[in-house]
C-alpha cells in the first residue's frame, strides 16, 4: 500500500478529477494503520473502485481508498448449492465468468456489469430480472472510523431497488471486503423480458443452459450499451421510476404503447428509457454529453466533458421528462464530491 497525493481518478465516465490523498488496499488488514496515518486522520473518506457508477466532479477532498484484495473460492457445498466468497477487489464480471467455469448458475443475467465486487451491494445492482440480493448471502464491511471488521446479514444491506444499507443509510461510512453469494449447479433461467426469453427458446437444446443464456445477456448489452472504453459512459444513467397505478392507467390512456411493468404491490415500473426517447432526447447531444442514440437511457461524455456538464444535462433530460409525463427520474450514478 501507497499514500500518494493529488491522484489520478479513473471513471468510466471519462470525466477529469483527482483525489487530494489516494491509497490502494491489498490486504484489508492495512486499513487500520492507514486509518491512523496523521497525513488523513479527521479527513474526508470515499471509497472508489472502478469508477462506473459515479460522477466525478473535480478533487476530491480528503482521503479516496481503493479495494483491491483479489480472490474466489468455493466456501462449502449445501447440497446442489455452493457458497462462494470474492474479494471486494475483483471485477464483476470477472466473477460471473469465474462462476460458471465451477459449473455454477445464478449470476448469467448480471454478465457484463461493470464495477467491482465491493461496489456490487452499495448499488444492488441488477439486469434483465435478476439482482445481486436475489443471490446474496452475507458480506464483510470495515468501518472508515477504526477499520474493524463486521458481518452483514442480507436483512441488515436493507436491499433495494438500485439502492442499499451502505448507500442511503449509512453513505460512506463502510468499505465492504469480500461478498458471499449462494449459487447453484442447477440452472434455473430468469427469462422475464422477451427479448431474452425468445433468444432463449431459440437455442439449441445443448446451448440451453446457463453459459448460453451468459452469451444472450453478453450480445444483447453489447448492442444497446457503449463500451465505456470507446465511449465514455456510467451504464444506465436514471433508475426506471415506479408509479402508483392509478397514475400509470392515466399515462397508458395518453400513451397506449407505454413500456411498464406491473410490481407486486400493486404500482407500476416505467421504462426510463422509453420515457426519455418518447421526450425526444435519444440521441440529442448538447455541447459535450448526451443520450445514447441506440439506448436513451445512456448518457455518454462524446468529447471532454466535466463532471458539471453532465449534471447540467441530466438536469435537462429530467426537467423535460417531469413536465411531459408529471414523473421525476432519478438517477443511478453517485455523485461525487
Amino acid at each position: 500500500m501507497t499514500l500518494r497525493g493529488h491522484a489520478a481518478l479513473v471513471n468510466t465516465l471519462g470525466l477529469p478529477a483527482s483525489a487530494q490523498w489516494y491509497a490502494a488496499l491489498d490486504d484489508i488488514a492495512q486499513l487500520p494503520a492507514l486509518l491512523a496515518n496523521p497525513s488523513v486522520t479527521n479527513l474526508p473518506l470515499t471509497v472508489l473502485g472502478e469508477g462506473s457508477n459515479v460522477v466525478l466532479r473535480a478533487e476530491l477532498p480528503g482521503l479516496v481508498l481503493r479495494p483491491q484484495m483479489r480472490g474466489m473460492r468455493i466456501v462449502e457445498w449445501r447440497g446442489s448449492q455452493a457458497l462462494i466468497e470474492c474479494q471486494a477487489g475483483e471485477s464483476w464480471d470477472a466473477l460471473v465468468q469465474w462462476s460458471l467455469k465451477q459449473g455454477l448458475a445464478g449470476l448469467e443475467n448480471l454478465s457484463l456489469i461493470p464495477g467491482s465486487v465491493g461496489a456490487a451491494p452499495v448499488q444492488n445492482i441488477g439486469a434483465y430480472g435478476v439482482e445481486l440480493a436475489d443471490r446474496f448471502d452475507s458480506l464483510i464491511a470495515c468501518s472508515l472510523q477504526n477499520g474493524k471488521p463486521r458481518s452483514f446479514s442480507p436483512q441488515e444491506c436493507a436491499f433495494a431497488y438500485r439502492d442499499s444499507f451502505f448507500k442511503s443509510v449509512e453513505p460512506g461510512a463502510w468499505m465492504i471486503s469480500s461478498v458471499r453469494l449462494l449459487l447453484d449447479r442447477d440452472l434455473a433461467p430468469v427469462l422475464g423480458y422477451a427479448d431474452l426469453a425468445s433468444r432463449y427458446q431459440a437455442l439449441p437444446d445443448e446451448q440451453r443452459n446457463a453459459t448460453g443464456l451468459r452469451e444472450l445477456v453478453c450480445s444483447l448489452r453489447r448492442s444497446k450499451l457503449p463500451d465505456p472504453a470507446l465511449l465514455p459512459n456510467a451504464g444506465s444513467f436514471f433508475k426506471n421510476p415506479v408509479v402508483p397505478a392509478e397514475q400509470y392507467t392515466s399515462l397508458q390512456l395518453r400513451y397506449p404503447d407505454l413500456a411498464a411493468y406491473p410490481q407486486a404491490d400493486g404500482s407500476y415500473k416505467l421504462a426510463a428509457g422509453w420515457l426519455i426517447e418518447r421526450a425526444g432526447w435519444k440521441g440529442k447531444r448538447v455541447g459535450n454529453v448526451g443520450m445514447h442514440a441506440q439506448q436513451a437511457l445512456v448518457l455518454v461524455n462524446y468529447a471532454e466533458a466535466t463532471g458539471a456538464e453532465v449534471l447540467a444535462f441530466a438536469d435537462l433530460v429530467r426537467q423535460s421528462v417531469a413536465e411531459m409525463f408529471d414523473v421525476v427520474l432519478e438517477q443511478e450514478p453517485i455523485i461525487l464530491p
